[in-house]
């Protein structure tokens, strides 16, 4: 499959899965904008990519946790392309401990700002130039812990409170935006491997019945989504874990 007609945002992509999507997302002909918190991080990554020969791509601050950051990251945007085609929420702050008691009141406010009202005010800030795109969609990586009756994970109670947020906002956004033409898509990933996708593992890591999931499936899987004619909506896609 070929992006060379896509814009494509990807928010939280100076490092791990944000990044992967980020370069993977680029290498096949899309015009990336891509966020990080630090502006420097996301510069990092956008110099990775045009060191490959792509020149399409942008880099910018934003802090998802505040609404003034994800308001000018949009409106920045905007100075650049008057439509995105694809908007990916991959932004959302892990939280570890099995135990309430176990973080600060400035870590949970923090996560759940981060994966919750982060989110909400991404779409809301970057709808109009969604809803400019003839082929609209949004891709957000939720997690297995925004699944219902889900307990496998060692993530603290405020990282599964911000992906049951991320779900629920999905879900209505789907149901809502369905009539609009755009598409709302969610990733329900256990946990996963990320190879560094310029490196021999990416090729090499194992995607066999047994083996952990790994990045390069979740990039498929994103393809795949969007790659689908405009009357097929795929809501979500959930992962056996292994």
């Amino acid at each position: 499959m070929r992006l060379d007609d896509r814009r494509v945002v990807v928010t939280a992509a100076g490092r791990d899965f944000g990044r992967t999507l980020a370069i993977r997302l680029a290498d096949l002909g899309a015009e990336v904008f891509l966020s990080a918190r630090r502006l420097d991080a996301a510069e990092r990554v956008r110099d990775e990519i045009r060191g490959r020969g792509r020149q399409r791509v942008h880099a910018f601050a934003c802090d998802l946790t505040d609404a003034t950051s994800v308001r000018a990251f949009a409106a920045d945007v905007a100075r650049h392309t008057g439509h995105i085609d694809l908007l990916v929420n991959n932004g959302s702050r892990y939280l570890h401990g099995p135990d309430l008691l176990s973080a600060t009141d400035e870590d949970i406010t923090d996560t759940l700002a981060s994966g919750a009202t982060g989110t909400v005010l991404t779409v809301k800030h970057f709808l109009p130039l969604l809803l400019e795109s003839a082929q609209p969609d949004i891709v957000t990586m939720v997690s297995a812990c925004g699944t219902a009756g889900h307990r496998r994970s060692d993530a603290h109670d405020a990282f599964y409170a911000a992906k049951s947020a991320q779900a629920g906002f999905a879900e209505i956004l789907s149901a809502r935006l369905r009539p609009r033409g755009v598409r709302v898509i969610s990733l329900y990933p256990p946990d996963f491997d990320n190879p560094d996708p310029l490196s021999a593992q990416w090729d090499t890591t194992p995607r066999e019945s047994g083996s952990t999931l790994t990045a390069h499936s979740l990039v498929e899987c994103v393809l795949f989504a969007v790659a689908q004619p405009r009357d097929c909506f795929i809501k979500s896609f959930h992962f056996e874990q292994a």
